[in-house]
């Protein structure tokens, strides 16, 4: 659906009515990985499975722990997606099953493609006490589900200023800006953050979905309130959006065409059918080479729960 009437409701109460019908809010739920970490997870929900090609996002941080005590994820296994880590606060290492190690720090992001299989491990160095970050994963398109595994680092986004709001470039192309970040669909995803309490209005693609997530503090997006316990969500067919942030409010904006199939998403697998996620979930309990090994890690893999007997795709 595009938005064929927009420029034609001269009514201010009139065209907000009909930006509104455009938009819905949904309460995200708490979840725990690691050693105790809770996070925010936003997608998948039960109302809304994707945003484009963004099938799963979860929100971790900001927090404060022990040395010594942070995130630890021993060795575990992914196909048909692409990992994307965009770190606020703290440092994490990657290492991965195709040799990759990598420190990501503050306002770098870490893209790892998993394609036909991989395995990695995403652990806090021992004198880390902070961590803030959101991990996305991308479905990768039917062409490309099975390309070979690759870790790309990013140290550098673009970042372009707007009535005193800083936008940086994650993904896509935001205010004639372009990310570097490698992708296979056609998606966006930026950081906004306000160095004073501000009102801007965004230009949309009227063929993309979009979601809105607050990292720190509060928002309005177009009269709907944006915390940490939700996710505001707008449909296709709108052009712009009126976006009122907080001081220091900082907030994260997804954005993507429909995507082309339904998926399945189980445990750390995405595909197209049950038969090929119960294929990899028994190659990673039998410690199949698809997935390679991390040799440095000292800790058990993490184990595969059971596989159930029915799956609902998502879209």
């Amino acid at each position: 659906m595009t938005n064929t009437n927009y420029t034609e409701i001269s009514h201010s109460d009139d065209c907000e009515k009909y930006v509104n019908q455009f938009i819905q809010d949904f309460q995200i739920r708490s979840a725990e990985i690691g050693r105790g970490t809770v996070i925010k997870r936003a997608l998948p929900s039960r109302n809304k499975r994707m945003i484009g090609a963004w099938c799963f996002l979860d929100h971790a941080g900001p927090v404060t722990f022990p040395q010594g005590d942070g995130l630890d994820v021993g060795p575990h296994p992914h196909i048909g997606l692409q990992t994307f880590t965009w770190m606020i606060e703290g440092t994490m290492m990657h290492t991965d099953s195709i040799g990759s190690k990598q420190l990501i720090r503050p306002k770098q992001v870490n893209l790892m493609t998993a394609g036909h299989g991989i395995s990695h491990t995403e652990v806090a160095p021992d004198s880390e006490i902070h961590m803030h970050a959101a991990q996305l994963w991308i479905a990768l398109p039917d062409d490309k589900i099975n390309i070979a595994p690759q870790f790309d680092h990013y140290p550098e986004l673009p970042v372009v200023e707007q009535d005193n709001i800083e936008f940086t470039v994650l993904v896509g192309n935001f205010l004639e800006t372009q990310s570097p970040v490698k992708v296979h669909s056609e998606l966006l995803a930026v950081d906004l953050t306000a160095k004073e309490s501000a009102t801007t209005r965004i230009p949309l693609n009227p063929n993309y979905e979009y979601g809105f997530l607050a990292l720190e503090g509060t928002a309005n997006i177009n009269g709907h309130e944006l915390d940490d316990n939700n996710l505001v969500v707008l449909e296709p067919g709108l052009k712009e959006i009126e976006v009122q942030l907080h001081q220091g409010t900082r907030l994260l904006m997804l954005g993507g065409k429909p995507f082309e199939s339904p998926i399945l998403l189980w445990w750390n697998f995405v595909g197209r059918t049950q038969e090929e996620l119960a294929i990899a979930r028994e190659q990673w309990v039998n410690q199949d080479s698809r997935f390679g090994h991390i040799p440095d890690y000292d800790g058990p893999r993490l184990e595969a729960p059971a596989f159930p007997d029915k799956m609902r795709a998502s879209k």
